[in-house]
């Protein structure tokens, strides 16, 4: 039966796994290439750091009012259908940013306004996106593979950022046909997000008893796997969809996640402006921009490998939050522009590393459509910090003239996460069963 377990987790990994980063690789760059824009973007439009950083987390309000209805829809309707649907609409409101200028003067509406308008659509839009990829994993993976499968996804993150922000520094230099760089960087990055979402109605599988791609007695056995995990998950525990809704598990893993994205986001969205002021070019800012997410994404493969072997998820989790705490509290101390990086390098591994380590926390005790919810509303209340985290750092950069102070700030969140995440309660032998159960069958 090794074999067969060998076969099947070989062929869903080279099915799903490398289409679905290049999903999350178009999903990422849309997300977060305002803030390469806003290095010209800002004045053009008359923003100031406070209601660009306000604009910028707006996307998390309108990604948090439809995180769990479109969770909802995707559990009933599919992931191929549903996944297309954010990736294609997403893709238009994405390239409708570069015309924010003619949006205004045609409506009346201030730009401010505007590009407040379309991040609340962008959120709202893209709202399931990304749990629903998670929830997608679990349908194809059993728990032992889990915490691997989800560092495979997610580093299309740091490649997002790797490849996305040279090429984001240097379309800023293009110009034509009455548009400025900042433009055709919100227009020529949107393009491949719509066309992504078209190939997804084509190329996805919405279930293993579906998938013309595996044999019969492979397919057995993952249906069997599956199965199996979640009668043993039901025998210790069954939490209806209200239940998951409220259980203080998810609370508490939703705050762990609301501290990592106030991090996460509140750095990213400002990096490119942080590494303009040592003095570069854009298109230099754009290739340093890159260098953090290049060991970011090689500690987040290393770690999320070495907690699948260990079947321990809650110290690794804390540890690399511990990393990013101190990594981002301490780059705003220093100004020496090497140790800043230096800093943020190693901040962003402790970053990169928490999602595919966290992530199998909740999956071990939901299922089914609790699990599609249980996920989401994780997610939704966890990705609200994505508009906290981004406006103090421009409210205290408009404030006190330089980023220290929102640095320290979002230092501090990163710390209180590792401290939640200890106190979660959380069996383990759930995780162990799952190692047993994928050896057996």
């Amino acid at each position: 039966m090794e074999d067969v377990e060998k076969r099947v987790i070989g062929k869903v990994m080279r099915r799903l796994i490398p289409f679905l980063i290049v999903c999350y690789f178009v999903a990422y760059l849309d997300r977060v290439n305002v803030g390469f824009a806003k290095l010209h973007m800002n004045q053009a439009l008359g923003l100031s750091e406070a209601a660009f950083g306000l604009g910028a987390g707006l996307f998390f309000i309108g990604y948090f009012l439809f995180e769990v209805p479109s969770n909802i829809f995707l559990e009933r309707v599919g992931a191929r259908v549903w996944i297309a649907r954010i990736m294609i609409t997403w893709g238009i409101v994405s390239a409708a940013f570069a015309f924010i200028p003619s949006i205004s003067a045609a409506t009346g509406v201030p730009t401010t306004g505007v590009f407040y308008s379309l991040r609340l659509l962008l959120g709202a839009c893209e709202a399931g996106f990304f749990p629903g990829i998670i929830f997608y994993l679990t349908l194809w993976f059993p728990a032992v593979y889990r915490a691997r499968v989800i560092s495979l996804f997610m580093l299309a993150i740091p490649i997002s950022s790797i490849i996305g922000s040279p090429i984001s520094g240097m379309l800023l230099s293009v110009t034509g046909w009455g548009l400025e760089g900042w433009q055709w960087l919100f227009i020529l990055e949107a393009l491949p997000s719509i066309l992504v979402g078209i190939c997804v109605l084509v190329y996805l599988t919405d279930f293993p008893g579906q998938a013309r791609w595996l044999q019969k007695d492979e397919i057995a056995w993952l249906e069997n796997v599956q199965a199996t995990e979640k009668k043993n998950k039901e025998k210790v525990e069954h939490l209806s969809l209200v239940q998951a809704l409220t259980d203080p598990r998810i609370l508490l893993c939703a705050l762990v996640y609301f501290c990592l994205n106030a991090a996460s986001y509140g750095v990213a969205f400002f990096l490119p402006t942080i590494i303009k002021g040592f003095g570069v070019s854009d298109t230099q800012t754009g290739l340093l921009a890159a260098l953090p997410f290049v060991f970011g994404g090689i500690g987040m493969v290393l770690l999320g490998r070495h907690s699948d072997r260990t079947m321990e998820r809650k110290g690794h989790v804390a540890a690399a939050l511990l990393m990013a705490a101190v990594g981002i509290g301490l780059s705003g101390l220093v100004t020496n522009p090497i140790i800043v990086m230096t800093l943020l390098c190693f901040a962003q591994i402790g970053v990169s590393s928490v999602p595919p380590m966290f992530w199998p926390l909740p999956a071990s005790f939901l299922t089914g459509a609790s699990a599609a919810a249980g996920i989401a509303a994780i997610n939704s209340l966890g990705n609200l910090s994505g508009f906290a985290g981004p406006y103090m750092m421009g409210y205290l950069k408009d404030l006190t003239g330089n980023f220290t102070s929102g640095l320290l700030l979002l230092s501090g969140c990163a710390l209180v996460g590792a401290v939640v995440v200890m106190m979660l309660r959380i069996d383990a032998r759930r995780e162990q069963l799952s190692r047993e159960v994928a050896m057996a069958h």
